[in-house]
């Protein structure tokens, strides 16, 4: 039996991909066709020969020339002492990742020690093709186009380098976003071959603690997202005796992350060292302004492929877990969390119950080096009671909240029961127009053809998001901006004012611009107790 061999096996020795070696040693696309019988090329010249593109390797703190292999391509089996055999097929990483969720989801005390080398040669292929084509690039400058040129040679070595421990994760490179505030949001972007790694490491890892995230998280996994997360505020406020809501805003979370509680908290279900090290050199890592290494002590640093998933890692064991099991059973009546990453609120039944949780959550974030925003953290009345005060004489409205970029309020619906109706928050909907405005304003030269597609691109990807059926009036306005701001860029394409009103109008009537319409109507889930 080879070094990397099942112990079943009597035939030639399985190599890190748990095929044989000479399979391992073909291109994924080349052993498909294979079994299929299918010996045309599947990608046309991917054999073609190029210089290979390797980034520029940059030690980190800490961590020698003679690293542990992060690999470990000599485990290929998760060992018996406490987890199950793990079977191998080198076609498909959906059935070892399924495995991995089912024996996670079985025993949710499970540690897992040896899953370092499922981070095969076809999981760097897979998490390469699904990152992002247009993202920046990195401190090295290699963007997706220019990588993929010579992949199938690239991720090899770049595999080679991370069976034999020599895979150094280089430093980040830092742009600032502007906030809706006035203020600057820091985003670290990692080098591509960094991404690759993460990304495969993040796949792997979701299919553990898919299994252990609660139903109240819904940020950045998997069949989940922001929309899901709506449906659920608006379920929970009108089939629930809500009466109060608290609107929770986490100050700098990407950066206050202390590292060796959220390490600490990876190893209650992750004890594999490779895998550690690796997030280790990713959060570690530092990054790159203004030409100078700045390394800090706490954070994940926002922008890389894995913070996300330590993110929801992190408040999971700080907030979800502890509102679940500590706070909840002490409470008078109802609560419910509903959480995306660091952005959530906390719906209440009673007001006393709100304050007192508003105490100790201010202690709680302490403890683990946070901070809740003192200006966007706040209890208001929201929900049938508070409709009902507000309907009396002199009750004034009902107050309001924002989430996920939308204002939530209560209304009355046709047969008199309560509803939740939600608008564009207005700092949105002012960000979106500037932005559409810088837009029109860069490209008013262009072909009107040219211009009418990219700006129906534009609405659809609004429409897409805020399309919600009681947002209506919030889509028109936003239509109706980007057809005055249209006209007004088109008339400094020359001197005067030649694009008149009857002239415009005849011209989207050529080239007209998307209508707004509703992507998302009401949530048709029933209103158990489970599913809210």
């Amino acid at each position: 039996m080879g070094r990397y061999g099942s112990p079943d096996s009597k035939g030639p020795g399985l190599g890190w991909y748990g095929c044989t070696i000479q399979e391992a040693n073909k291109h994924p696309a080349e052993r498909k066709l294979a079994v299929e019988g299918n010996q045309r090329p599947l990608v046309k010249g991917w054999k073609g020969s190029y210089d290979s593109i390797v980034p520029m390797k940059v030690g980190n703190a800490g961590a020698g020339p003679g690293d542990p292999l992060e690999g470990r391509g000599e485990q290929t089996n998760v060992s018996d002492g406490g987890n199950m055999a793990i079977p191998r097929n080198c076609l498909s990483m959906s059935t070892k990742h399924i495995r991995i969720a089912e024996m996670a989801k079985k025993d949710k005390r499970l540690k897992f020690f040896s899953i370092a080398h499922l981070l095969t040669r076809d999981a760097l292929y897979e998490a390469f093709e699904s990152l992002r084509k247009d993202a920046s690039a990195g401190v090295d400058g290699v963007s997706y186009g220019a990588y993929k040129v010579n992949a199938w040679e690239n991720i090899p070595k770049l595999h080679d380098r991370l069976r034999h421990g020599q895979y150094r994760a280089q430093p980040l490179r830092r742009i600032y976003i502007p906030k809706e505030d006035g203020r600057q949001r820091p985003i670290s972007i990692p080098s591509l071959e960094d991404k690759i790694v993460q990304k495969a490491v993040v796949d792997l890892l979701n299919a553990i603690y898919e299994q252990d995230f609660l139903e109240s998280s819904y940020g950045f996994r998997p069949g989940r997202g922001a929309q899901d997360a709506l449906d659920r505020v608006g379920r929970v406020i009108v089939t629930r005796p809500i009466s109060t809501v608290l609107e929770a805003d986490i100050t700098g979370y990407f950066d206050a992350i202390v590292r060796d509680l959220l390490v600490e908290m990876i190893e209650k279900r992750v004890s594999d060292g490779s895998i550690l090290r690796l997030i280790g050199k990713w959060i570690k890592v530092g990054v790159i302004e203004d030409g100078r290494l700045l390394v800090t002590e706490t954070g994940t640093g926002q922008g890389q492929v894995i913070s996300p998933l330590l993110a929801n890692i992190y408040l999971h064991h700080v907030l979800d877990l502890w509102f679940e099991e500590v706070v909840k059973p002490r409470l008078k009546g109802d609560a419910y969390e509903i959480r995306y990453c660091d952005d959530f609120i906390l719906c209440f039944q009673y007001q006393e119950d709100a304050e007192r949780v508003l105490d100790v959550l201010t202690k709680r974030f302490a403890k683990y080096g946070l901070t809740l925003h003192p200006d966007k953290t706040r209890l208001i009345a929201f929900g049938r009671q508070a409709l009902a005060e507000s309907e009396k004489p002199g009750g004034g409205k009902p107050a309001t909240f924002d989430f996920l970029g939308f204002t939530h309020l209560c209304k009355r619906s046709r047969n008199g029961k309560l509803v939740v109706h939600v608008r564009t928050m207005r700092k949105r909907l002012r960000r979106s127009l500037k932005r559409l405005t810088a837009w029109c304003k860069a490209h008013r030269h262009d072909p009107v053809e040219k211009q009418q597609q990219a700006l129906n691109r534009k609405l659809l990807g609004h429409y897409q998001y805020y399309g919600r059926s009681t947002n209506s009036r919030s889509l028109e306005e936003f239509y109706r901006s980007t057809l005055r701001i249209w006209r007004f860029w088109l008339n400094r394409r020359s001197r005067g004012r030649t694009m008149t009103r009857p002239k415009f109008g005849s011209l989207i009537q050529r080239h007209p611009l998307l209508r707004p319409r509703i992507t998302r109507s009401w949530s048709s889930k029933p209103a158990s107790v489970r599913s809210v």
